[in-house]
Order: structure tokens, then sequence, then C-alpha cells
């Protein structure tokens, strides 16, 4: 395995070190993410450099995974304006709450609007 060593002065660096450029606010290109891994070990080489090539994909988009993306696109959506209603959010907020402790119960705001997005687009578009 190969080794990282940075110059005197830098500790070491985490994070993308050389991003792609974006076209049509999407990545095209290499990746590379230099990683610091902090743990109670002996092994002093806990630096570590990835590079990611772009993959071009070899099959074409199937309905379902097209289904998939535009269920994503419009929850996405629907979450983002109903984080943002002053008619639905304190109610929301005291739901979350209640169900928050919960077995099986969302643990995270954005998570609970995600399936009350979720349940509401599915009984919409599955009947």
């Amino acid at each position: 395995m190969g080794k990282v060593t940075y110059a005197p002065g830098i500790q070491f660096v985490n994070g993308s070190l050389a991003k792609p450029k974006k076209q049509n606010g999407h990545n095209h290109g290499d990746y590379l993410i230099g990683t610091h891994r902090i743990a109670a070990t002996t092994n002093p080489d806990c630096n570590r450099l990835y590079l990611r090539k772009k993959v071009k994909r070899s099959t074409p988009l199937s309905a379902r995974e097209a289904q998939i993306r535009t269920r994503f696109t419009a929850v996405t959506r629907a979450v983002a304006l109903r984080a943002k209603d002053l008619m639905n959010m304190t109610t929301d907020q005291a739901n979350f709450l209640a169900q928050k402790d919960q077995p099986g119960g969302k643990k995270t705001m954005k998570a609970y609007l995600w399936s009350i997005c979720a349940a509401a687009y599915d009984a919409e578009h599955n009947g």
C-alpha cells in the first residue's frame, strides 16, 4: 500500500483536494480525496488518498429508475415547501415530537417530513 507524506508544517489533509468541473449542475471528471483517520492504533499511517475516476454509464436508464428519480425529485420539493409552510409548521413540530421517541419514530424533523411527503406522493401516484 502506498504512503502519503506531507511537507513539513502540514499535519494532515481531509476532504476533496481536486474537484471536477461542474456542468449543468453535475460534476464531470475525476475526484482526488484525502482523508486522515484519527484512531487509537499503533499504525502511524492514517492518511489515505483516493482517486475516483469519472464513470460512464454502460446501460440506458430503465423505466423504474426514471420513476424513482421522479419520485425523489417530487418528494424533495414537497419537503422543502412543507418545511417553510407556516400553516403546517406548528402541527408538524408537535407531531414530530410526539412520535420521535416511539419505536420506529423518525429521529430528525427532515426524516419525519420525508415520511409524510413520501406517503402523500405514493398515495397520489399509486392509488
